[in-house]
């Protein structure tokens, strides 16, 4: 779309569609009580012919849910169990480092997709941001990537559900666990999306409670409070520690703790159907920061305090079924807690279940935004009355079922390929939203708008999406790096990077049969479904910015009186 005079001075621009707001909510305001009733007559028959000859999700997303949403996401078996083998491969300094630098990436990557996600909010932010900002052929590929990915992680996690259930009914086959398990992420789907959000909203809490009941068990122990020798730093002193293998034991520990962050990214997703995206988007993106150190950092702190880096459990630690030797059951262990194998296994199995609901829930989404813009079929956009496009829903459930399927049918091997396929495509999102960035920024700028008028401003501009996208890059690169040495593994080593060459042909493909060229700066429409043009028109409800409440307000006050 090309940049017409009319919006080169983009600062003057919001101002009028600002005061366009505010001029009609005053018009409203001095109406007569008969005369606004009419006014409300015709805005509703106005919303329900708009409503009918366009399929829309409705935005039932409340701030607390948004804000359990992007905990969960940050919470799940990576950090449960894949924890362990940060602490093996790396020693307690080097898997601090490495928790403590992927936290860091992670954190600018979602600040990165805030700003662009307040600005824009849409359903589908990997496809839609690259084929407005980048390239469409690139959307595609982002869009359906994506989809394919969390996918092959529902089926996996269904697989999963099985082998943890099995733990305590180790004579029922999985595959029943995993059936349940499908049938029950899918009703929470179906429902509405506020039976997805509340649903994430209570898992996420019982996720954090453990966390929270971890942190406080962990410190008794260290201190020696629960009956046990003061711990105190003593493992750090012991040989290999606090670095084990140096940069190469820090890296293999970046691999495994940006593993376990995915997911994050879902809280973009949700400003889709959020209620009010100018005050909670930017209210959760803040936010991650102390989540990503209290949760992440104090919990890998604490294990490496209490467990030494030597321990054979954490050698010997693999796959989801290891709940009896998971660095928090050993923690809790030397606690003199007999039943924490019980209670972490009953919160990895809340884990997995969230994951599946949370990949479900983003499928669906993805899914119907790619048949809303005709990159995949037109019946996938159908909406039901509650606002759930049901058979983009049941065509992703049904793919995830049979994944299900293959992964019983074949051996671990099966398993694990499929792990390692959608592995890497998590990357290559976070990767996809720095580059994003990079150019939404600078194509809002070349066109005069004003960086103050963003509904949220991302801090750090250029060296946030540069410095998350340079250790996405050497993350890519550098996770194959197992499967090259000190042996070859041909299966490992395939899984690991195919992501890349379906990548590539998700690309190319479009960009053949759609002859689709790289957007310009001055091409970048910058104005088409953004928060302002919503409120103008009436989609979304205005709502003072959550930068204009709380201690802004106290600290803009203080600088007016000074000057």
């Amino acid at each position: 779309m090309s940049v017409s005079s009319t919006h080169r001075d983009g600062g003057a621009d919001i101002a009028n569609q600002i005061e366009t707001i505010n001029l009609a909510k005053n018009d409203v305001t001095y109406m007569t009580s008969e005369e606004q009733e009419k006014h409300i007559e015709v805005d509703q028959s106005s919303e329900s012919i708009h409503e009918s000859s366009e399929p829309k999700l409705k935005r039932k997303l409340k701030g607390r849910q948004m804000g359990m949403i992007a905990i969960g996401g940050t919470i799940g078996t990576g950090l449960f169990i894949g924890s362990g083998s940060t602490l093996a491969d790396a020693g307690p300094a080097g898997a601090l480092i490495a928790f403590m630098v992927m936290g860091s990436m992670v954190f600018f990557v979602c600040t990165s997709l805030g700003e662009m996600s307040t600005f824009i909010p849409t359903s589908d932010p990997f496809n839609h941001f690259a084929a407005r900002f980048l390239d469409p052929s690139l959307g595609f590929a982002f869009g359906w990537n994506y989809w394919y990915s969390w996918m092959l992680t529902v089926g996996s996690e269904l697989v999963a559900c099985g082998i943890i259930v099995q733990y305590w009914l180790p004579h029922l086959t999985g595959a029943i666990w995993g059936v349940i398990v499908l049938i029950v992420i899918f009703l929470l789907n179906a429902i509405s999306v506020r039976g997805y959000g509340e649903s994430e909203f209570w898992m996420a809490s019982l996720k954090v409670l453990a966390v929270l009941v971890f942190v406080i068990v962990g410190i008794l122990t260290i201190t020696g409070v629960t009956g046990g020798d003061l711990i105190g730093g003593r493992n750090w002193h012991i040989e290999g520690a606090p670095f084990k293998d140096h940069i190469v034991g820090i890296l293999k520990a970046c691999i495994v703790a940006a593993f376990s962050m995915q997911g994050t990214e879902i809280v973009g997703i949700t400003v889709g159907e959020c209620e009010n995206p100018r005050r909670e988007v930017p209210r959760v993106i803040r936010s991650v920061f102390w989540r990503i150190l209290f949760f992440y950092v104090s919990s890998i702190l604490i294990i490496g305090l209490v467990i030494p880096n030597n321990d054979e459990n954490l050698i010997n630690a693999s796959g989801a079924g290891d709940v009896a030797i998971s660095p928090f059951t050993m923690v809790f262990m030397k606690a003199g807690a007999g039943w924490a194998a019980h209670m972490m296994n009953a919160v990895v199995l809340i884990t997995v279940l969230s994951a599946g609901n949370s990949g479900l829930y983003a499928c669906t989404r993805v899914l119907w935004v790619l048949a809303k813009e005709g990159k995949a079929p037109r019946f996938l956009r159908r909406v039901t009355k509650r606002g759930v496009p049901f058979w983009a829903l049941s065509f992703t459930a049904l793919w995830s079922a049979i994944i299900f399927c293959i992964s019983l049918a074949g051996n671990q091997s099966v398993y694990v390929f499929l792990i390692n396929l959608s592995g890497l495509t998590g990357m290559g999102f976070w990767l996809g939203i720095g580059l994003c960035h990079w150019r939404f920024r600078r194509a809002y700028i070349a066109q005069g708008y004003d960086l103050n008028d963003l509904p949220y401003r991302a801090g750090f501009f250029p060296f946030g999406p540069v410095y998350a996208c340079t250790l996405l890059v050497i993350i890519i690169i550098g996770q194959g790096y197992s499967t090259i040495w000190p042996k070859f593994d041909a299966l490992g080593f395939f899984s690991t990077y195919l992501a890349i060459p379906l990548f590539l042909i998700f690309w190319l493909g479009w960009k053949f049969f759609k002859k689709t060229k790289w957007i310009k700066l001055m091409d970048i429409d910058l104005t088409t479904g953004t928060l302002l043009e919503l409120e103008r028109n009436g989609d979304i409800e205005v709502f003072e910015s959550s930068d204009s409440s709380g201690w802004r307000k106290y600290f803009r006050w203080l600088h007016r009186k000074s000057e």
